[in-house]
């Protein structure tokens, strides 16, 4: 198998042919002749194969759950970085946590080759830019207290690179997503996340299968980390962002279901809390006001179940 250029060596003549997200799926060979039906049921068949591939990689997952928390429990950040679909996915990603977990916009964000204005309009071209990663990385101010998470399907995006390699001369830990075997990419970050997921439908459109699987990944470690930051009790959202009508409703059946008070009962509750469903519920299961539910919270480094 051809030997890979290491990325900040690509350009319009380099080919990619060799990689896994590059080539042609003998699955898919006649794809424009299939009826409609015969396409969805394709696509049914090799989306289980991505998320059969995540499976595959479930220990370098829970690796970067331990990390990411870690790291955030001590004053770090996670940045998500990547260019196209990877990095409209870590951004997107990011974006969640807030209402989801109630947690700092800053502690978890996404950087995306050509700003948020590559969010809905292509910029592709700024992939190659190897510096411009570099310089995202330098603009955030990372530091050894945080880390860096690149995602790049077919594994050689320069943008990506050059951020990971910014934020290890910063001291910063790194995670390196891919979709790509190490012999078509030798290994170079703390930790790396390589779900196989063989090559997509229509021929190197990553933001299929590969899309797939980030998402899942992603998915799973925020949640993953949110759950070890303790802003999980059981498996709901104790710490959800009371902001519109639909929140404000799960918040006081999440109450409800907790604590067997009825609507009328939960409601109140949560607006004695200041709505911080956490914190309600701890008043109502200590038996104390909200200053105080706040300040054991404090003691307990926010985790309920230590309280309770």
């Amino acid at each position: 198998m051809p030997q890979p250029a290491p990325p900040e060596q690509g350009s319009q003549g380099y080919d990619r042919g060799y990689l896994l997200t590059e080539q042609a799926n003998p699955d898919s060979q006649n794809l424009d002749r299939l009826s409609t039906l015969e396409v969805v049921e394709l696509f049914n068949q090799e989306d289980a194969k991505a998320i059969a591939a995540v499976g595959e990689q479930k220990a370098e997952i829970a690796t970067a759950i331990d990390v990411i928390a870690a790291a955030i429990s001590k004053g770090g950040r996670l940045f998500y970085i990547g260019a196209g679909t990877s990095g409209r996915l870590g951004v997107l990603d990011a974006a969640e946590c807030p209402p989801t977990f109630c947690s700092n916009p800053e502690l978890i964000q996404g950087i995306l080759a050509g700003g948020m204005n590559a969010m809905v309009r292509s910029s592709e071209a700024l992939e190659d830019r190897e510096d411009d990663g570099a310089k995202a990385i330098a603009d955030k101010n990372v530091s050894n207290l945080d880390v860096v998470f690149g995602i790049t399907a077919g594994g050689t995006t320069p943008y990506v690179h050059g951020a990971l390699k910014e934020a290890k001369l910063r001291g910063a830990q790194t995670i390196f997503f891919c979709c790509v075997p190490p012999e078509q990419f030798p290994i170079r970050y703390d930790v790396e996340i390589r779900p196989l997921v063989g090559a997509e439908i229509l021929a190197g459109s990553t933001r299929l299968k590969a899309g797939t699987a980030t998402k899942v990944v992603l998915n799973t470690i925020s949640t993953g980390v949110m759950v070890q930051l303790g802003k999980v009790y059981g498996n709901r959202m104790i710490d959800v962002s009371v902001t519109n009508s639909k929140l404000e409703d799960r918040a006081i059946r999440i109450i409800r279901d907790l604590t067997s008070l009825s609507r009328e009962e939960a409601s109140t509750l949560l607006e004695q809390s200041g709505r911080r469903v956490k914190l309600a519920l701890l008043m109502h299961w200590r038996n104390v006001n909200a200053d105080t539910a706040a300040q054991m919270l404090q003691s307990a480094n926010g985790r309920l179940g230590d309280l309770v």
